[in-house]
């Protein structure tokens, strides 16, 4: 399969989609290919649905063997709807979370077990991977400290919980970009947000020549 294969992930509060919104049109500057940029979970209609199950606060009965399971099943329809067919077509696929965050949420957060997680979405990929991930790095208190201070919308399901459970989800993510240097490039994103902006730009430019103009 050819394009390349960007993922953004990080623990809640760390900015992930203001980044991507800022970085998305720094990139289609320099970009020698057709970017997409898309989101999980959604990016298509039936994703999409399913994000509105997973993260609406009315269903705090749901199992989270359950909400992993969803997880999966709209990662699965984005992949075949829009991610390879982009990649397929040689373009760049800019994608705001993937596996990681089951791996981290559902896996370490909920304590299914990330081996387990893991299992459930080899499934729904086959195999597929990112070339590459920016992880965003951020301390549990201060994302949280985000999420109070700057959130106009409801909370959604997985914000409300508690310091605990993010403080899993951080160290799980920490512990995948140890385990996976190559791809996971870590970014301190207790910066301001253009800094954290131009170290993610800087980075892809840095790395992928082939794609992108320096």
């Amino acid at each position: 399969m050819n394009g390349l294969f960007i993922t953004i992930e990080g623990p809640d509060g760390a900015g992930k989609t203001s980044v991507l919104n800022e970085l998305y049109p720094k990139l289609q500057l320099t970009a020698k290919r057709s970017i997409v940029k898309t989101r999980e979970p959604g990016g298509i209609p039936i994703a999409e649905k399913i994000r509105h199950v997973i993260l609406d606060p009315i269903n705090d009965q749901m199992d989270d063997r359950t909400e992993a399971l969803l997880y999966a099943a709209a990662r699965r329809q984005h992949l075949v709807e829009k991610i390879w067919p982009a990649l397929e077509a040689n373009k760049i696929v800019l994608c705001d979370r993937f596996v990681d965050s089951s791996l981290a949420y559902q896996g370490a957060g909920r304590g299914i077990g990330m081996e387990e997680v893991a299992k459930i979405n080899e499934f729904a990929i086959e195999g597929t991977t990112p070339d590459v991930t920016l992880y965003l790095d951020v301390d549990s208190d201060t994302g949280l400290q985000r999420i109070i201070k700057n959130r106009t919308n409801q909370i959604d399901r997985l914000d409300s919980e508690g310091l605990q459970f993010h403080q899993k989800v951080r160290h799980a993510y920490l512990k995948l970009a140890d385990a996976n240097p190559d791809r996971i490039i870590k970014i301190d994103a207790r910066k301001r947000l253009d800094e954290v902006v131009k170290d993610c730009f800087y980075e892809l430019l840095t790395r992928y020549p082939d794609y992108f103009q320096s």
